[in-house]
C-alpha cells in the first residue's frame, strides 16, 4: 500500500511539472506577450485570450504539489525509512512545497490585469487589489520553492545543483527587472528549473523502498497478584488509565496496551476483527491454569466477551465499563468501508493524515474525554487512522459477537457492568443476558476510567 502511495506522489510531482511547463506551447498561442521581456504570468493576464486555459492549468499545478505531498509517506528521523536527522530537514521542507503550491493556486485566483510589461498601457490604468495580489504571491511562491528545494535536496546532488541554479537564476531576475531587459527570459528559466526539480524528485521517491517499521505492541505490565488486563475503548491509549492502574497495582498484576496503531503501538497491515483482538487478549493475559479478570471500556466490552466465550478456561471476571450496545440491525460493514480500512495504515503514515491530526487531534480528544494530551499520541496521523479503521470495523465486530454468542456458551464467571452514559435500558438488558450485576454511576459520563477510577478499582 505505501508503494502506491509514493507512486502516486510521483505521479502527481511529475503532473505539476508539465501543467507548469504549459506556457512553453502556449507562449505561441499568445503573440501579444513578449517572450522576451514578458512575465511568464501574462499569458493569464485577464486581458489575453487564453487567460481560463493558462489560469486553470497554474491551479492545477498548485493542486497536484499538494495532492502528491498529502498522500506520501512520512519519513522519520527515528529509523523507519531513512537515515537519522533526516525528519527534521523534511518537517519544514514538504510544508514549504505545500506553500508554494498554495501560492500558484492564488495566482491563478487573482491573476494579472494585464500583460504588464509586453503593453506599455498597462501601468498606466487603474489596477485592480487582484494585479498586486498575484504580484505577491508570485514572489512568495518562488521563496516557497527556493526554501523547499534546498530543505528537501539532501542528499541529491542533482537536487542541489538545481536549487543551486534556481538561486542563481533569481538574482538573475531581480537585474532584469532593475534593467527592465529580459525579464521574461529569465522568469521562463526559472519555472523551468522548478519543473525540472518536481521531476527530479518524484524520480527520487520511486527509487526509495517502502520499508514498515517493525512491529511492536506497547504493554504496560506492573504490579504483582491476580492479573488484570485492561483494554480501552476505541482510539483510546494506555495513559487514560493511569489512576485505575495505580489503585490496582498493589494488589494485583495490571497489564495494559496500545491496539495496533492506537497510543505507542506501531500500526497493522490488517483491519480490526473481534477475532483478533480476542486473540489479541488472549496472548497478553497469563496462560492457563491462572486466570485473568479483563477490564474492558465501550466497544472493547465486545472483545472481552467474545474472549471469555472463546477461553472459558482463562477466565475469572469481567468488569464492562459503560459498554456499547449492540446496533438493533444486523448489517455488516460494506464493501466499500472494508476496502478504506484495508488502506487505512498506510493512509494514516501520510503526510495528509499527519497534518489533519496535529491540528486537530489534540483538541478532539481534549473534547471527548476532558484531559490533555499529555504523551502527544494523538497528533500522530496513524492514530487519526487507526481510530476511522476501528470504527469502520463496528459493524462486523458486532455481527461476529452475535455469531459468537449463539455458538459459545458464556462460562459461569463473575460479570459487572459499570453503566455511566445514556444507554442504561439496554445495560440492563445486557446485564440480563450475562447474568451480570449492574451499577449505574449517574453523572460519570462515558470516560469513566478518568472521571471515576475509584468505581472501577472497586468493581474489579
Amino acid at each position: 500500500m505505501e508503494r502506491r502511495l509514493i507512486l502516486a506522489a510521483a505521479c502527481a510531482f511529475i503532473v505539476a511539472a508539465v501543467l507548469l511547463s504549459a506556457w512553453a506551447p502556449g507562449q505561441f498561442a499568445t503573440p501579444r506577450v513578449d517572450r522576451a521581456d514578458g512575465y511568464v504570468s501574462e499569458l493569464a493576464a485577464r486581458d489575453q485570450p487564453w487567460s481560463p486555459l493558462f489560469r486553470t492549468t497554474d491551479a492545477l499545478a498548485g493542486l497536484a504539489c499538494l495532492f502528491g505531498i498529502a498522500v506520501l509517506p512520512v519519513v522519520r528521523g527515528d529509523g523507519r525509512r531513512d537515515a537519522p536527522g533526516r525528519w527534521r530537514w523534511e518537517r519544514a521542507g514538504w510544508p514549504a512545497l505545500a506553500l508554494f503550491g498554495l501560492l500558484t493556486m492564488a495566482d491563478a485566483a487573482f491573476p494579472l490585469d494585464c500583460a504588464a510589461l509586453s503593453d506599455p498601457a498597462c501601468e498606466r490604468g487603474p489596477l485592480s487589489f487582484a494585479h498586486h495580489i498575484h504580484a505577491v504571491a508570485g514572489v512568495l511562491a518562488i521563496v516557497a520553492a527556493l526554501a523547499a528545494m534546498a530543505l528537501l535536496s539532501p542528499p541529491s546532488r542533482a537536487s542541489w545543483a538545481l536549487t543551486a541554479a534556481l538561486a542563481v537564476v533569481t538574482l538573475l531576475v531581480l537585474a532584469a527587472v532593475i534593467a527592465g531587459r529580459l525579464v521574461g527570459v529569465a522568469q521562463r528559466a526559472q519555472v523551468t528549473i522548478i519543473a525540472l526539480w518536481l521531476v527530479h524528485l518524484a524520480l527520487r521517491l520511486l527509487s526509495q523502498e517502502a520499508v514498515r517499521p517493525a512491529a511492536h505492541l506497547h504493554v504496560i505490565d506492573e504490579g504483582e497478584g491476580p492479573a488484570v488486563v485492561i483494554t480501552d475503548g476505541m482510539a483510546g491509549a494506555w495513559y487514560h488509565w493511569d489512576h485505575v492502574a495505580a489503585g490496582l497495582a498493589a494488589t494485583h498484576r495490571v497489564i495494559r496496551f496500545d491496539r495496533p496503531g492506537l497510543g505507542r503501538s506501531t500500526a497493522a497491515l490488517t483491519t480490526p476483527t473481534l477475532y483478533g483482538e480476542a486473540a489479541r487478549l488472549a496472548a497478553l493475559a497469563p496462560p492457563h491454569p491462572e486466570h485473568v479478570t479483563v477490564v474492558a471500556h465501550s466497544v472493547a466490552a465486545w472483545h472481552a466477551e467474545a474472549f471469555a466465550r472463546l477461553h472459558p478456561l482463562r477466565i475469572r471476571a469481567l468488569v464492562l465499563v459503560d459498554p456499547s450496545p449492540l446496533p438493533r440491525k444486523g448489517r455488516r460493514t460494506s464493501t466499500a468501508g472494508r476496502a478504506l480500512g484495508r488502506w487505512l495504515p498506510a493512509l494514516g503514515s501520510t503526510w495528509g493524515a499527519w497534518v489533519i491530526a496535529r491540528l486537530a487531534g489534540p483538541a478532539v480528544h481534549r473534547m471527548i474525554t476532558g484531559v490533555a494530551d499529555g504523551p502527544g499520541v494523538y497528533r500522530e496521523g496513524q492514530v487519526l487512522a487507526a481510530a476511522v479503521g476501528e470504527w469502520l470495523a463496528f459493524r462486523d465486530m458486532a455481527a461476529d459477537l452475535r455469531e459468537i454468542r449463539h455458538e459459545h456458551v458464556l462460562p459461569s464467571i463473575r460479570v459487572t457492568i459499570l453503566s455511566a452514559g445514556g444507554d442504561g435500558g439496554r445495560h440492563a438488558a445486557l446485564a440480563g443476558l450475562l447474568k451480570a450485576r449492574l451499577v449505574r454511576l449517574p453523572g460519570a459520563g462515558h470516560q469513566v476510567q478518568v472521571t471515576a477510577p475509584e468505581a472501577i478499582v472497586q468493581a474489579v
